[in-house]
Formats: structure tokens, sequence, C-alpha cells
């Protein structure tokens, strides 16, 4: 079977984690965003970017704030995270309407979501307009994980079968591990994560 050239794909780069991003207003009222579009820029130090288009109001508010906490839900939240990404925090407070639990974050203005198992409080090191999204990387200042899930608490890793995925606008379940990276300190093998 042949390969379909495909001159304009829409989401070309999946799976990639479900998200829901905190921000919050002047007067530090709270918003949760549902994005697909979150990823590592840097491992040391540790930076993540995320993309929102301009219109939402998320992206307003992270502009004007320049601080964002990047949580990752697990499978059973999918309905309150579906809802948080087809309403705008313009009309109704998310927090609100879903029952999610905002919790003080230590670094940043915008809460952490208590029932999401892993929460990343950013910083905004920059902002670029690409396109469709505005691309905001944050210098991650705290990773705040549940013990349960932590494969090695020296650096964060986690179970990442704990988590929700977004491919092909739906939600999925992390499938099985089928190999792990070698690491020997030899010329040409991979380096650890």
């Amino acid at each position: 079977m042949g390969k379909k050239r495909i001159d304009n794909p829409r989401r070309p780069v999946f799976p990639t984690p479900a998200a829901l991003i905190t921000c919050v207003d002047r007067e530090g009222k709270p918003n949760i965003i549902t994005l697909g579009e979150v990823a590592i820029v840097s491992i040391r130090p540790a930076r993540i970017s995320i993309g929102l288009r301009p219109v939402t109001y998320s992206n307003g508010l992270i502009k004007a704030t320049r601080e964002y906490v990047v949580n990752f839900p697990t499978a059973d939240m999918v309905e309150k995270v579906d809802m948080c990404g087809t309403r705008s925090g313009r009309d109704s407070d998310k927090f609100d309407v879903t029952g999610l639990t905002p919790e003080p974050a230590i670094h940043v203005k915008p809460p952490l979501i208590e029932e999401c198992p892993i929460n990343l409080e950013c910083k905004v090191l920059g902002i670029f307009s690409f396109g469709s999204h505005d691309l905001f990387i944050g210098d991650i200042v705290m990773m705040h994980v549940e013990e349960d899930i932590l494969l090695d608490d020296k650096i964060g890793q986690v179970d990442p079968s704990k988590g929700l995925i977004f491919a092909m606008n739906a939600y999925w379940r992390f499938g099985e591990r089928i190999n792990t990276i070698r690491f020997t300190g030899k010329k040409g093998s991979a380096p650890p994560v």
C-alpha cells in the first residue's frame, strides 16, 4: 500500500498529553482550559510549551499574568476535561461547573487542580506567534506528583499509564510499554531521560 500525500495536515503529531491549564485574571479569579498542544522543550532546565489560539480567554490571561499551571488529568476525568475544552471561562466558572478543586500553588498565582495527579507550576519565559496558535514557553518552577504514580522520585519520572492522551480528536488511555531504552554510556547509546 502506498502513502498518501497531504498538503495541509491538521494535528500531524500525535498522541499528545491531554492537559488542563489553569490561569488567573488580574484579580486572581481562576480559569481552566483543556489543551492537547503541550510539549517539553528542554529537560535541563525543565521547560514546557503550551499552544493556545489567540482568541481564547486563557491566552489573554496568561499574556497578562505570565504564569500558568499544567495539570495532567486521569482517564476517569475525561468528561470534566472535555467540558473545560468546550466552554469559555468568559461565560462560566469551570471549577464550579466541573466540581474540580483549586489548590494553592507555591510559586505562581494560578491554582493547581487537586484531582490531577501531576501539576507543573510555570512562569512564562517567552511568547511566540505561529499561525493559528501562540506558543507559551514556561519555566517549570515546581512539580507536584502523587507518590503512588512516581517511578523515580529523584527526577520526577511518573507512570504514564495513569494519564489521559489526546489523538485524532479523541481521548485515549496510554498503551502498553514494549521496550525500555538501554543507556550504556557508550558512544551512540541513548542518553537517560
